[in-house]
């Protein structure tokens, strides 16, 4: 059965974006919380900690572009894979963060392992949340409103998983996060609009999986979303470093994480209004700009500055909202106007989630290793400045690139006076 625009109410909207919430519960300890996490409760030191989520996000990278293909080409609904996935999520997750003592070759081989484990999960459970939302409506508007509300929830779910992190700790965090993710499963799959059908199977050609690629836009989207994935990837990374060794204000991580998403949930309707009148490009690199602008101050904070700290959370968190809600919608715009709406949305958000991943693999394997190269070393005083200038400087220079790549990209024509997409800027 097919969905039509008109058909997507807020209560309808609500029962597809609110699985969003658990699968950020579960992003937010996964990467910002795991490295710290098995920094003090591990003998690992900071190098190999990097050198497994580099390995275990470079394998998730070629794990998603192959899951995306493989949904593109498959007979299995959306609905169908997210129901596999809640169980490999729900496993993922306790081995992750309930590890046993173990020597530290084994310890080293249960991280990188859970770590897969996750990632797979994440990526099956996300790229067919994705795809179902791109799936439900071409129409401009509410293309937009399906991310936001999506995002949204996501935001709420990040929230939530940094308050009780500070509160009840791991322990408390699993158990909400297994009751949400059941939940939310449930009321997606019972009560969500289901998109059109898809072709069989056998209507797809076989070199399907590359069909993003032949198009224009999204190649020039895909870079740009490579760029500022570092630039966002690197501050989450060292985000508990800077907050703990740096700044001395370890006890104050989960407000300063819960002011930051809460100004970014608040910013979402502003960012749709903003996209919905200037075009979601251009709205993007506003928020691009925003953020280098805010960030940079944090180069320049000294130990103790828990208002300076708190202010660039609240306004860098504002320019995160059209981070969330922005992107996805640009690419649902760029797989109606290839025509594979409906039938092929996995493969593009497949490639999606790949760059996603390649620039959290980078921002770990760089920043980690080259920090402990320059003598820092998490809970002493050596390469504190290294620390900081990586934390706040590098993400800056990244968001400005982006921005540029953004402004020359042809994303910010290829809206029609109508709202629909102009083939000629897409297709190379």
């Amino acid at each position: 059965m097919s969905t039509r625009a008109s058909a997507l109410d807020l209560p309808a909207l609500f029962s597809y974006g609110l699985f969003g919430l658990p699968l950020a519960m579960l992003a937010l300890p996964i990467y910002i919380y795991v490295a710290p996490f098995y920094a003090q409760r591990s003998n690992l030191d900071l190098a190999q900690i990097g050198a497994v989520l580099l390995a275990a996000r470079i394998g998730a990278a070629f794990i998603d572009p192959a899951l995306g293909a493989w949904m593109a080409h498959g007979r299995h609904s959306y609905a169908e894979l997210i129901g596999v996935s809640l169980p490999l999520l729900l496993l993922g997750f306790g081995a992750l963060f309930h590890p046993p003592a173990l020597p530290e070759a084994a310890t080293l081989a249960w991280f990188l392992a859970a770590l897969l484990l996750v990632y797979a999960a994440y990526g099956l459970a996300s790229i067919a949340h994705q795809s179902w939302g791109a799936a439900l409506s071409q129409a401009r508007a509410q293309r937009t409103r399906v991310t936001a509300v999506r995002e949204g929830c996501g935001l709420v779910g990040v929230i939530l998983a940094a308050g009780l992190t500070s509160v009840l700790g791991y322990e408390g965090l699993s158990l909400a996060f297994a009751a949400c993710l059941l939940m939310a499963g449930a009321l997606l799959l019972a009560r969500a609009p289901r998109p059109a059908l898809r072709r069989d199977s056998a209507a797809l050609p076989a070199g399907a999986w590359r069909a993003p690629w032949r198009q224009r836009a999204f190649r020039w989207l895909f870079a740009i979303l490579l760029v500022n994935g570092v630039a966002a990837a690197i501050p989450a990374t060292l985000f508990l470093f800077f907050a703990g060794d740096y700044l001395r204000l370890g006890h104050y991580a989960g407000p300063f994480l819960i002011v930051y998403f809460c100004a970014a949930a608040a910013s979402m309707p502003a960012w749709v209004a903003l996209a919905r009148r200037y075009g979601e490009a251009r709205a993007w690199r506003g928020a691009m700009l925003l953020a280098a602008s805010v960030f940079v101050w944090a180069y320049g904070l000294d130990a103790g500055a828990a208002w300076g700290f708190a202010a660039i959370c609240l306004l860098s968190g504002l320019a995160l909202g059209a981070d969330l809600a922005l992107p996805p919608a640009l690419l649902a715009g760029l797989i109606g106007v290839a025509g594979h709406a409906g039938r092929q949305e996995a493969a593009y958000f497949g490639w999606w989630n790949w760059g996603v991943q390649m620039s959290l693999a980078l921002a770990a394997g760089i920043v980690l290793p080259l920090l402990a190269w320059l003598g820092y070393v998490p809970g002493r005083d050596g390469g504190l400045p290294a620390l900081s200038a990586t934390y706040a400087l590098l993400p800056c220079a990244l968001k400005l690139l982006a921005a540029l790549l953004l402004w020359r990209a042809p994303l910010q024509h290829i809206y029609s006076d109508s709202g629909h997409m102009e083939h000629r800027a897409c297709v190379s």
